[in-house]
């Protein structure tokens, strides 16, 4: 999959299916909007002439939308082509910025006019046929492909993907199945291609081909997604220890395996982590034991396929992409936790927050998303500065879960971010009162996170005992051994420990520029200020805004002679300390008088990085 995506985005294929939102020149054929669109940069209208001219209304929403506030910009748009509801390239943009927004009637309304107007453009169609199913109308749907399918670009992928659904829902799933075929020969679709199939197969009652399939599709490496389906279907068909060993497999593999924590705990034998059980039956159990499929209909069959691309294309960076299919997946089948949750976490890498946390909001069902969805609320919280209501939250999720340890993992890294280094060790001294004595290898960054809290509260000889247990449950950490190694050096403790212990993590990380800066600042703290000078030097191009970086290479400077240099370094130090006080007063008395003393350290410790 990842090569089809970079070939795709390394093209203008977007573009030709009219998914791409930064439309060229020529945009709007009215000669005001015109003028203005090739005009000087603008700050926004003011909310008069958004709501009272064309010119406005379409100035407003493009700088909406350079924003990313897509909500505003379908809103400021949608009144612009009220304004001039003929023109296809605005109706085009409206419909693109109302599907990104989740506004699903008012994009299928759109789409419909669209549609009429420009009967290639595939999105448009897409969505049709998505609302077609939703009004049982298969037939309407199959015709609405015809003369939308795109010789190149995405479009080439979807429309197999979409075929195969209709077939089904036209009551012909071998149909449906051939439909697929394009994408098994295809570098990156097979897996999709083989689930597809699978769940057709399966759907149409065909058992022992839908195994094969499914078998097929979690080879090397299976997604969650396919793991779920695949067991799901194994508990169907009364092979639940084949099923456990599946969900097991996942979930030891898993850096949390709290997603797959449900389908095991439905199978009534496999504790969640920390020991107690599940109860209660899966979301899809039915009255005496049965299970149904988690993919019941040829609606949630396209959906699927749907939310299986968006996520691949998410994966790779395609965030626009990703999200528009998304919704559409969304517009089958709203109550699809997972594609609610990946809509969500596009909108929170896209800093829309607020609307993040909306989609959160909205996530039922499978009691793993939902948990998963909640820690995520909290960490918009943070990002938007309602610190209050975060700290609330993960207390709430801390004390509904007494067997994880991630809710307080997290109450202790916001109080750390936010210096409160005290406060953030007690929330990691209850998350280590957790463990008790099951220490995984993965426990060692509970240890590395108190360990940082305590040394940066003056707390020393423990902080030294958490980060020496971090390695023995993890040694070849390239963050702890960086960070002990410095605080040894920072201390003149261990010198010679601290130097291979950097080294090592020198030749982990060898693009960290923290790393590296660790490295030439013990060799300057041995003596060695010459050969600290080119590391540093590689520090500062990696972090060249770091002001403890710059300010160790200004100490090097002086020390070897550069002294000019050393000043300008000391000057970038001071430009980018930003509320280090400490640091800043340090750096003001070495320009005013210099480094007396070959060697001399500086008080500052080392920050939390």
């Amino acid at each position: 999959m990842k090569h089809l995506v970079q070939t795709l985005l390394s093209s203008s294929a977007a573009l030709a299916l009219g998914v791409g939102l930064a439309l060229g020149a020529g945009l709007l054929q009215t000669p005001a909007l015109a003028a203005a669109q090739t005009g000087p940069n603008v700050t926004g209208p003011t909310a008069a002439e958004a709501s009272s001219t064309a010119t406005g209304a379409y100035l407003a929403g493009r700088h909406a939308q350079q924003v990313d506030d897509w909500t505003s910009a379908a809103a400021f748009m949608e009144r612009a082509l009220a304004h001039d509801p003929g023109n296809v390239a605005l109706l085009r943009r409206t419909f693109l910025l109302q599907l990104g927004d989740g506004r699903a009637s008012q994009a299928v309304e759109l789409a419909r006019r669209l549609a009429q107007k420009d009967p290639t453009n595939h999105l448009a169609a897409t969505v049709l046929a998505a609302d077609d199913l939703l009004r049982d109308k298969p037939k309407q749907a199959e015709k609405r492909l015809v003369g939308a399918v795109s010789e190149d670009g995405l479009g080439q992928y979807v429309t197999p993907l979409l075929n195969a659904w209709i077939e089904y829902a036209n009551g012909r799933p071998a149909e449906g199945v051939k439909a697929l075929e394009p994408l098994s020969a295809t570098p990156g679709f097979a897996a999709l291609h083989d689930l597809q199939a699978a769940l057709i197969l399966d759907l149409a009652g065909r058992r022992d081909e839908a195994a094969a399939r499914y078998a097929k599709a979690s080879e090397s490496g299976a997604s969650l997604r396919v793991v779920q389906l695949y067991g799901n279907f194994l508990e169907r068909q009364g092979r639940k220890d084949e099923a456990r060993r599946l969900y097991t497999q996942f979930g030891d593999a898993a850096a949390d395996p709290v997603l797959i924590e449900p389908s095991l705990s439905a199978l009534g034998s496999v504790q969640p982590a920390g020991g107690q059980a599940g109860s209660g039956q899966a979301a899809g159990a039915q009255p005496g034991g049965g299970v149904k499929p988690l993919v019941g209909s040829a609606r949630e069959g396209m959906a699927e396929a749907l939310f299986d691309l968006s996520s691949a294309l998410h994966q790779e960076g395609a965030s626009e992409l990703a999200l528009l299919y998304g919704r559409v997946a969304l517009l089958l089948r709203p109550d699809f936790p997972l594609a609610r949750l990946m809509t969500a976490d596009i909108l929170s890498s896209r800093k829309r927050y607020d609307e993040a946390i909306a989609e959160y909001r909205q996530i039922g069902g499978d009691r793993g998303v939902r948990w998963l969805a909640r820690m995520r609320t909290a960490e918009q919280f943070q990002l938007l500065k309602r610190e209050d209501e975060a700290i609330r939250l993960l207390e709430e999720l801390g004390a509904e879960r007494p067997e994880r340890t991630d809710a307080l993992v997290g109450l202790g890294d916001l109080h750390r971010s936010a210096q409160r280094f005290d406060k953030a060790a007690e929330a990691y001294d209850r998350a280590i009162a957790r463990l008790g004595s099951d220490l995984g290898s993965r426990s060692w960054a509970i240890f590395y996170a108190r360990g940082i809290a305590l040394e940066r509260s003056q707390q020393w000889e423990r902080a030294e005992a958490d980060l020496k247990k971090a390695l023995e449950l993890s040694p070849e950490q390239p963050y702890v051994l960086n960070y002990l190694g410095y605080s040894w050096v920072d201390r003149g403790q261990n010198l010679d420990e601290a130097k291979r212990m950097i080294l090592r993590a020198v030749e982990l990380k060898p693009d960290d520029g923290y790393i590296v800066d660790s490295l030439g600042w013990v060799l300057y703290r041995l003596g060695d200020v010459q050969g600290a000078v080119g590391h540093l030097e590689r520090a500062i191009e990696l972090k060249p805004q770091d002001a403890t970086i710059n300010d160790h290479l200004g100490d090097a400077y002086w020390q070897i002679g550069r002294r000019t240099e050393a000043r300008f370094q000391w000057e970038r130090a001071l430009l980018n300390a930003a509320e280090d006080d400490k640091l800043k007063a340090e750096i003001r008395e070495k320009l005013a008088g210099g480094l007396p003393q070959r060697g001399q350290r500086h008080a500052e410790t080392q920050p939390a990085r």
